[in-house]
């Protein structure tokens, strides 16, 4: 179930000193389009659910894994019986890993994992994802710490397979050569690092080896979005993380995510989630008060 919804935004309620929330789901509950910070990972165990991601229905059957980014909009509707795992885990857990960012761009906004379309792999994280689920209802001692690096292992598999996957295929303008892959995953990983900086789009092309054109028709085939809305995006990402420490000011926030003026930071928020910095904010003070 939804815990804490204000509008369309879910607050993830972890537990405490838990970066990790698991449902064991049986119950026969539709959830409305939202989104969360989270990185979600759905499977069913029982019967068919149906989903809207972004606009797209997806039809998930049993045993089929789909991820969610996070921003990403999306709808749940249940079957009358039925069981899925959903998971849902802070990204914060993640961006110390070099890699992870290139990772959620290429899942970006969501990736469905069948028998069919990964069969190499399907498999390997279906029992993962088992196994996850027994040590989160178990909750053993160190149960958190088996859970991080099983998450690991799929993000992993996931990972090594698109780059094996690509690096079968004949190169062109249109495909993802290893080599184009191990660049742009540097080129996310440096975008976020460096969000709050002037970036521009001449610099980065040059960093990556391509005339600026060629650039950003590859970075929008990897990442789904242009290169200034993804940017904005990660600078949005940073402003949450800081707008959540109630001693920082709105206009801080907003000089140190890398924005010239408020007033284009609060258009720019607004745009990405949907609410003001000011309304974020006090969605979380009032939970947590």
């Amino acid at each position: 179930m939804i815990e804490t919804l204000n509008g369309i935004i879910e607050t993830v309620n972890y537990k405490q000193s838990s970066s990790i929330k698991l449902f064991d789901n049986d119950e026969y509950e539709d959830y409305p389009a939202h989104w969360h910070t989270a990185l979600e990972i759905i499977m069913p165990t029982e019967n068919i659910y149906t989903l809207n991601c972004s606009g797209e229905t997806i039809v998930l059957r049993e045993g089929d894994i789909l991820l969610i980014s996070p921003g990403c909009i999306h709808a749940i509707y249940a079957p009358t019986t039925g069981r899925r795992i959903i998971m849902q885990t802070d990204v914060l857990l993640l961006r110390f890993l070099k890699d992870i960012e290139g990772l959620l761009a290429m899942i970006s906004p969501y990736m469905l994992i069948t028998r069919d379309n990964y069969p190499s792999i399907h498999s390997d994280i279906y029992h993962l994802m088992l196994e996850i689920r027994k040590q989160y209802l178990e909750n053993a001692a160190f149960s958190e710490l088996v859970i991080a690096s099983k998450l690991l292992e799929i993000y992993t598999l996931i990972g090594k397979n698109i780059v094996t996957t690509v690096n079968n295929q004949p190169k062109s303008i249109n495909g993802k050569s290893e080599e184009y892959i191990e660049n742009f995953i540097e080129i996310c990983d440096y975008i976020a690092e460096h969000c709050s900086e002037d970036l521009n789009l001449d610099n980065i092309a040059n960093m990556s080896g391509f005339s600026k054109f060629y650039f950003s028709r590859l970075f929008k085939q990897f990442t789904n979005v242009s290169f200034y809305k993804y940017v904005n995006q990660k600078r949005i990402a940073k402003a949450a993380d800081l707008l959540i420490e109630p001693h920082n000011s709105i206009t801080d926030v907003a000089l140190n995510c890398g924005f010239s003026s408020l007033s284009s930071f609060i258009r720019m928020f607004k745009i990405i989630k949907g609410c003001t910095p000011t309304e974020f904010r006090n969605m979380y003070t009032a939970f947590y008060d």
